[in-house]
């Protein structure tokens, strides 16, 4: 009877945002990991999208938080709430009748300590059992890629805190890989460039819009220019100016040269016969990080290896992590956790 009220939750608790697959139903959360606080009672008065709009608008009563960073928690008892919250929203039962396997994606480079205050922090939802798997292998997996087959294959997935690489072959994840530069960074970058070249002030959300809008990481065919909205921290005034695609290139280099180094150096510690199969069937870049313009040709054209960036990049951690709970025995080789 219990089986027919089970639920199994796949959750991709990313940095910049936090995915939720509920078995039989599909992706039912895509929100931002933001949560706002009021600064007196410090009570949670918005959690995903309602909480980023608050994002560099909250000097007064109210503070919009980030409780992830770098893909570790930052703040426990904020995420807690944040997972609890998305937890109950897609429960079609209370708790007590039964209580929801989970299966979260966690960056390869994440700790001890830090393992296990994600494990608490999803046990203290009500799950019956919790289980760990690292992004690039929960991405393969939600792929479609035979993970347990004698096949190398090269997941790089860059997110909003980290970027993880990995070459996975027999159910292990061999040339780990994995800095705590993604998005993020490249936001921060632009950031700081418009406040040194320009003296223009500008918030996490506004970086974030000129990254997509005209961000690069190759040169462009034909090169991408917006308004940019701030304030001029000299004179003190609200001011506008015109930003090129070129300009912001050179701004976000730095993060960008990071996420390949991190990939060469991987390369250069690939056993020989899956260097043979990364050869052949090239990389796979995943993540909200692949969108990037150019990204797939410089890295092509630094490695020499053809680059693939997959359709809806964003999901396929959360579709793993599902993937995984449907035959849990054959993946549970693949995890790097669990608590029951």
């Amino acid at each position: 009877m219990f089986g027919l009220f089970s639920c199994d939750i796949g959750i991709d608790l990313g940095t910049a945002n936090t995915l939720v697959h509920v078995a039989g139903q599909g992706i039912v959360i895509n929100e931002p990991t933001v949560i706002a606080v009021d600064r007196k009672s410090n009570r949670v008065t918005a959690i995903g999208g309602e909480a980023k709009k608050m994002l560099g608008r909250t000097s007064g009563e109210s503070r919009a938080i980030r409780p992830m960073r770098d893909g570790v928690i930052a703040d426990f008892e904020l995420v807690e709430t944040l997972l609890q919250t998305f937890i109950k929203r897609v429960l079609r039962y209370p708790l007590w009748v039964a209580k929801p396997r989970v299966v979260v994606g966690v960056p390869n480079g994440i700790t001890e300590v830090e393992t296990r205050a994600v494990i608490d922090a999803v046990k203290m939802t009500g799950a019956k059992e919790v289980h760990l798997v690292h992004e690039p292998m929960a991405a393969a997996i939600g792929m479609g890629i035979p993970v347990e087959e004698p096949v190398g294959n090269m997941i790089v997935d860059i997110g909003g805190g980290t970027s993880d690489i990995a070459v996975i072959a027999l159910n292990k994840s061999d040339c780990n890989g994995s800095v705590r530069v993604g998005g993020d960074e490249m936001d921060e970058a632009i950031v700081r460039y418009l406040r040194t070249q320009y003296n223009l002030c500008v918030g996490e959300s506004t970086a974030e819009q000129i990254k997509i809008q005209i961000g690069s990481a190759s040169p462009l065919e034909e090169e991408l220019t917006m308004e940019v909205k701030g304030l001029d921290f000299i004179a003190g005034m609200p001011r506008t100016i015109p930003i090129g695609s070129a300009e912001i290139r050179d701004a976000i280099n730095e993060p960008v040269t990071a996420i390949i180094e991190a990939v060469k150096q991987a390369l250069s510690i690939t056993l020989p016969e899956l260097s043979a199969d990364i050869y052949d069937k090239g990389i796979i870049l995943t993540g909200g990080g692949s969108q990037l313009r150019g990204l797939d040709e410089r890295i092509r054209k630094e490695t020499g290896l053809s680059v693939n960036v997959i359709d809806d990049p964003m999901t396929c951690v959360c579709k793993g992590a599902a993937r995984i709970l449907e035959d849990l025995d054959k993946y549970r080789p693949v995890l790097v956790a669990s608590s029951t």
